[in-house]
This record gives C-alpha cells, sequence and structure tokens, in this order.
C-alpha cells in the first residue's frame, strides 16, 4: 500500500501551464508537491506506477491563483447578507434594503455593503430620513462599494457614543468617513454572532476555491476588522481545508515590542489596510489638487515621517511593512517615507524586505521609479479601472478627465522593473483572477495594458513572491501542487494592441499560451482546484 501522503496522481491529455515546458500536456503530483511536467509520450512510462490518473480531456492545468488583497469576513457577508452591488439606482437600492429588512427581523442590526452611487442616475447615495423609512427605524449599517464610508441609520447612530464628535460624522446625514465610520463600522459587526461570522468566512474561502484561488492575503487591522476577527480566519484557514490564507495586520510599529505583537498574532507583515490616505469614491484619498466634484484634498492619515519612522522599525525587527496609498500625495508620501528609512538603514537592507504599497493607483514618473528604486511591491486591483475608469466613468468625475487617464498605470510600472500582485480587495470588486486579468489587459486607458501573460504572472507568481514565497506560483518539478483545472477555449499568446507592454509574443519563440481573455469572449470556467495536493473545490 502506497504511503497516503506520497500519493502520486498523472494528470495527462490536456494543456499544463508551465515555464519548464511551453508544449507540456502531462504532469504528476507526488503529495504536496510537483513532482514532473512533460509531453503526453512521456507520460506513458509514469501510467503504470501511480495511483491515479486523471484524464484532463483537454482541459488547461494552471497554478492556482493568489488574490494578495482580501477582507474574508466582509467578503462573506456580502455572499451571505444584502449585497447593493447589484442596485442600478438609489430607489433600487432602497427597495433591496426594505425588502432585506423584511425578511430578517430578527437581525439586531442589518448589514449591507457595495453600494456605489456614481453608477446611479440620482448621483447621491441614500439619506438617513430616507434610509430610516426603508427599515422601519432599525439599525442599519450599509458600507460604499470602498468601505471607506457608510451610510446608516439613526437607530445605528444612537448606539455610538458621541459619534456626532468623531471625525468624518457628517451632521447633515449623509455618508461617515474616518474615525465616525470606524466607529459605526465596529458597533455594527459587534452585533455578529460566531456562528454568522463562522458561516461568512466559509463562504468566502469556498467562492475563492471555487474560481481557482489557492492562497488570499487577508488584510486586516484596526477601523477595518478587529484582533478577534483576524484571528478567526488564519485559525479557520489553518484548521479547514481550502485556501491558503496569508496575513497582512494594519498597525504602525514603533519598536520590537510591536512588532513581536504583529508576528504573535500570525502575520506575515505589518501592512496590508495601514491607512496612508482613503479612496477616490468617498473623496478621502489624499490629492495634491483638489477634487474635481466636491471641495478639499481629501484625508492625510499618515505623513512622509510616520512612514519612515514604519519602515525603520519593521526593517529593524525584520518584518515586511505595508501601507495603503491610493492617492498621488499619499503615494509621495509612502516613497518619500520609505527612502528616508532606506537612507538611514542602508537601501540593500530595505530593499531585502520587498515592503509593499496596497492599491497604488494615482503614480507619477517619479513615484514609479522610486517605487524601482526601493524594491516596492504594487499590490494592485485591476477590476478598480474596469469597475470605474474610462472617460465617463467615476475616477473621471471625481478627478476629472486629465487625472482620470493617469490611474493604475500597470504597464509603466513594468516598464520600470516593479514587482506587481493582484489582488479584488473583495468584497470591493469580486473575487475573480481570470477577470482582473482581461482588465489588465484590457485596460480602459490603452496606454496602461499589459500582456495576459504579464497580468497572468501577477495573480499567480507575483502574489506568491509578495509575501516571500518564492517557489510557489509556478508549475515546476518541486513547488508545491497548488494547481487549478479550467474549461476553456483556444489557447493563444494574446497582446491586445501594439501599444502593450509585453513580453516575448511569438508562437515560435514557445512562449506557453494562455485562454483568449477578450472582452466578448466567455472566461475559463473552473473546473477543480487542487492545494498541496489535497482537492478543495471540484465541480463534479
Amino acid at each position: 500500500m502506497s504511503d497516503p501522503a506520497r500519493r502520486t496522481v498523472l494528470l495527462r491529455g490536456g494543456e499544463v501551464h508551465t515555464p519548464a515546458d511551453p508544449f507540456a500536456t502531462a504532469m504528476v503530483v507526488e503529495g504536496d508537491s510537483v513532482a514532473w511536467v512533460g509531453s503526453e509520450g512521456a507520460a506513458d512510462s509514469f501510467a503504470d506506477g501511480v495511483d491515479e490518473v486523471i484524464h484532463l480531456e483537454g482541459a488547461l492545468v494552471t497554478p492556482a491563483f493568489t488574490d494578495a488583497h482580501v477582507h474574508l469576513t466582509a467578503t462573506g457577508l456580502a455572499l451571505t447578507g444584502l449585497d447593493l452591488a447589484p442596485a442600478t439606482s438609489l430607489a433600487d437600492a432602497l427597495e433591496r434594503i426594505r425588502s432585506y429588512a423584511a425578511s430578517r427581523p430578527a437581525d439586531r442590526v442589518l448589514l449591507g455593503q457595495g453600494w456605489d452611487d456614481s453608477r446611479w442616475p440620482e448621483g447621491r447615495p441614500p439619506s438617513r430620513a430616507e434610509l430610516d423609512a426603508a427599515t422601519g427605524g432599525r439599525p442599519l449599517y450599509a458600507s460604499r462599494v470602498d468601505v471607506h464610508s457608510a451610510v446608516i441609520t439613526t437607530a445605528l447612530a444612537d448606539l455610538v457614543t458621541d459619534l456626532a464628535g468623531k471625525a468624518g460624522f457628517a451632521p447633515e446625514g449623509g455618508p461617515l468617513t474616518a474615525d465616525a465610520h470606524h466607529a459605526v463600522r465596529e458597533a455594527a459587526f459587534g452585533t455578529l454572532s460566531p456562528v454568522q461570522l463562522a458561516e461568512a468566512r466559509r463562504a468566502a474561502r469556498a467562492r475563492a476555491a471555487s474560481v481557482g484561488i489557492g492562497a488570499l492575503h487577508e488584510c486586516g487591522g484596526p477601523g477595518t476588522s478587529s484582533d478577534d476577527d483576524f484571528a478567526a480566519v488564519l485559525r479557520l484557514a489553518r484548521e479547514e481545508p481550502g485556501p491558503r490564507v496569508i496575513g497582512y495586520w494594519a498597525e504602525l510599529v514603533t519598536g520590537p515590542a510591536d512588532a513581536r505583537r504583529v508576528r504573535e498574532m500570525g502575520a506575515r507583515g505589518a501592512g496590508g489596510d495601514l491607512y496612508a490616505d482613503g479612496s477616490i469614491g468617498s473623496r478621502t484619498a489624499h490629492l495634491t489638487a483638489p477634487y474635481a466634484d466636491g471641495p478639499g484634498h481629501g484625508n492625510q492619515y499618515l505623513d512622509a515621517a510616520a512612514v519612515a519612522a514604519h519602515v525603520r522599525a519593521c526593517t529593524e525587527a525584520g518584518l515586511q511593512a505595508g501601507f495603503h496609498a491610493i492617492g498621488d500625495h499619499a503615494v509621495d508620501n509612502v516613497v518619500a517615507g520609505v527612502r528616508a528609512a532606506a537612507e538611514e538603514l542602508g537601501l540593500d537592507r530595505v530593499r531585502a524586505h520587498r515592503h509593499r504599497v496596497e492599491h497604488a493607483e494615482m503614480l507619477t514618473p517619479d513615484t514609479i521609479a522610486g517605487f524601482a528604486e526601493l524594491a516596492l511591491t504594487a499590490s494592485v486591483q485591476p477590476g478598480f479601472d474596469a469597475a470605474w475608469g474610462g472617460t465617463d466613468g467615476m475616477y473621471a468625475r471625481r478627478l476629472g478627465a486629465e487625472r482620470a487617464v493617469t490611474m493604475n498605470p500597470f504597464a509603466a510600472l513594468l516598464r520600470a522593473g516593479v514587482p506587481l500582485a493582484f489582488g479584488s480587495d473583495a468584497p470591493v470588486v469580486p473575487l475573480d483572477p481570470w477577470g482582473a486579468i482581461r482588465a489588465a489587459a484590457f485596460h480602459r486607458t490603452a496606454e496602461h495594458r499589459i500582456s495576459v501573460r504579464a497580468a497572468f504572472a501577477a495573480h499567480t507568481r507575483g502574489g506568491r513572491r509578495a509575501a516571500g514565497e518564492d517557489d510557489a506560483g509556478v508549475l515546476v518539478p518541486g513547488a508545491p501542487a497548488d494547481y487549478a483545472v479550467w474549461d476553456t477555449g483556444e489557447l493563444i499568446v494574446q497582446v491586445p494592441d501594439d501599444r502593450v507592454a509585453n513580453w516575448s509574443t511569438d508562437p515560435r519563440s514557445g512562449t506557453p499560451g494562455l485562454p483568449d481573455v477578450g472582452p466578448e469572449v466567455a472566461l475559463p470556467v473552473c473546473r477543480r482546484t487542487v492545494l498541496g495536493g489535497e482537492t478543495v473545490f471540484d465541480a463534479g
């Protein structure tokens, strides 16, 4: 009898995406690792010596995807609760809230997420009075799609002590931001039972596995989640089958004691949503020039000195640091702060830790050069451009056309040699890796487009490298057996147009093909997801 831990499986009769052999059609997995990849003819020599043979019937095998920025509990609550993302108007959103409230008479607080007033013909969020009417006066928390602001009912406001005195409070009943938002979010989520929370986390991991995601970077922190939630997410991933979870905790590190606390929490680094600013949609991203459709420059939560202190303390403790930075002023502060730490500690020492910047949407040539100089990883979300880019999207309305076309410059980052790690920021945009690859390859601003191959690498190997796992995210002998099997159409080497920043695109070069992700083409469908040799999703 074979050792279960060393069980061998031969997959054959399909296409295997691997740099080891651009024409591979078969793969052998031994235990939790890839043992061999190669041609169908060579697979015959393995067939009699393995424990199982899987006939792919033309399916594509790829490395499992990594989503480099998620919020698992919130994603699960969106999947299991009131999702306002499909609402096509303010009136539609209010009707969805009214119907949901009627269907959940026992809930202490009603929770919703995903509304996006920039897509609605009314062009505004619901007022507190409208929400009071829709809920029958019950407590409601409903976060905007970017989760940097929320609307609430009067009944929920009454549950928070001194809400009116907190930064970001809207006395006229509009969306809450900053400290006021964090306070109402904490109050609302604090009403959920452990059973509800566990169901949400399981739902999020199950959805991730069903779309071929094998690893998730959970971005927790004060104001985003809680110590208990972060611990529960990591514990669930350890105890139950499903995608791996790599945790990042967003709290400033001032010395060894703080760094030790981050490590004891099980976090890979002190980053993720460590806010340097907010978001474009909520007008809280920190800009050098005012918003085009409203007053102010947004919110600065960290200046360059605070960034430098955090990076210095993390680097000295051997800990990866990271920041959430979206607006150009916020990104400037992050680059200036990391550079100041490098000048003090030495550039090579800072570069070695692969410190991260999440979102990094409003970049200039100078900040892109700074990312390259400092070896900063850009943890970015192509789905943001798909949702809000273009000449008539939310970016254009908030920033004006001239600034909007500079957003999310993936091609310029690649040309500068900046490592990219793709994610979703779910629940902000859905867990949808092939959709993210399409969004990057067919960016709404043509000069920012990248090849499908580069986008695929950013969503597989890029995320694992961002977490310091250099041997993962690729199917080669010795690598972890983390893979997904896909039903898809013809494989091609795809470059949307001659302005794209691409790698080798000539099929004669032996570049492995990938599915066509053109805007009118059906995206691949996941048949199976396998992690460490164990199946965590099977479509049946």
